[in-house]
């Protein structure tokens, strides 16, 4: 019974310490922190994406320096002169991650050409044929030849059957996500032209028939890009599949300019196009 009662008092004393460490201890530290105050950098106007920031865009303000993120920036002079990496409003902080000291290129898509794919715009010839207005960089899309040759005919070619959009341009030569970015009420432009990455024998396919018919873009994909590429690595194995049969038959009847013949010629089309 006596054991009973020393430790009874032992774990009343043990608890009587934590509660006056807590009190005068923990508790007045935690309300420094709540009070303390720290200067940093944050935004007075709107700023967009790959803007170089000036000091008239900043102001310096004092907040709690509690729970503020880690790479938030305190110094006016860390922000100046750079570029933004999103867009910016009125009010928030800036953070590390949303800087960058080097401008964003204009055309952005167009530098990661490699040599292997290639760039080509196709026109829009009519508000359907782009699907509305509504294609985007990024989309997977069929595209149609209609209008080909003195038949008139319309095609589905296999070798256009899966293609990345990587541009939607309107005539001023704005793509459709810059516009996007416009002020409310600026009315915005429809897309004049798709630029599509693929393979030379596309393009060229492409370019005789910006020419001989009119292309209609059908979405066949939009969203996580590892299922895009999907679609893509399909493509890639149809066009070896098209071209190695062709290499093949060009071998066993002649010379590549015996065979070599307009894609589109008047009613007739090339065998991997039908």
């Amino acid at each position: 019974m006596k054991n009973l009662m020393k430790n009874r008092i032992v774990i009343g004393l043990i608890c009587i310490i934590l509660s006056l460490v807590i009190c005068f201890g923990l508790t007045p530290m935690f309300n420094n922190a709540l009070k303390s105050k720290v200067s940093l950098v944050r935004v007075n106007a709107e700023i967009r994406k790959g803007d170089q920031i000036t000091e008239k865009m900043l102001t310096t303000v004092e907040v709690g320096g509690y729970n503020l993120p880690g790479n938030v920036v305190y110094r006016m002079e860390d922000v100046v002169g750079r570029y933004a990496n999103t867009d910016l409003y009125r009010g928030d902080y800036i953070l590390e991650s949303k800087l960058s000291d080097t401008p964003m290129l204009k055309n952005a898509y167009l530098s990661g050409l490699n040599g292997e794919n290639l760039a080509i715009s196709v026109s829009i010839k009519s508000f359907a044929a782009g699907l509305s207005g509504k294609l985007e960089a990024g989309d997977i899309v069929t595209l149609f030849a209609s209008d080909v040759g003195d038949m008139r005919e319309t095609l589905m070619l296999p070798e256009l059957k899966y293609v990345e959009i990587i541009a939607a341009t309107a005539s001023s030569g704005a793509d459709s996500d810059v516009q996007a970015d416009a002020e409310n009420g600026e009315e915005q432009e429809l897309a004049s032209t798709l630029t599509v990455l693929v393979a030379p024998e596309q393009a060229r396919l492409l370019a005789e028939l910006e020419q001989k018919g009119k292309i209609h873009a059908a979405l066949v994909f939009r969203g996580d890009s590892t299922q895009a590429r999907k679609f893509l690595e399909e493509q890639r194995k149809v066009l070896e599949e098209l071209y190695v049969e062709e290499e093949t038959e060009t071998g066993e009847t002649g010379t590549a300019e015996e065979t070599e013949e307009p894609i589109v010629d008047g009613a007739e089309v090339n065998a991997g196009g039908q």
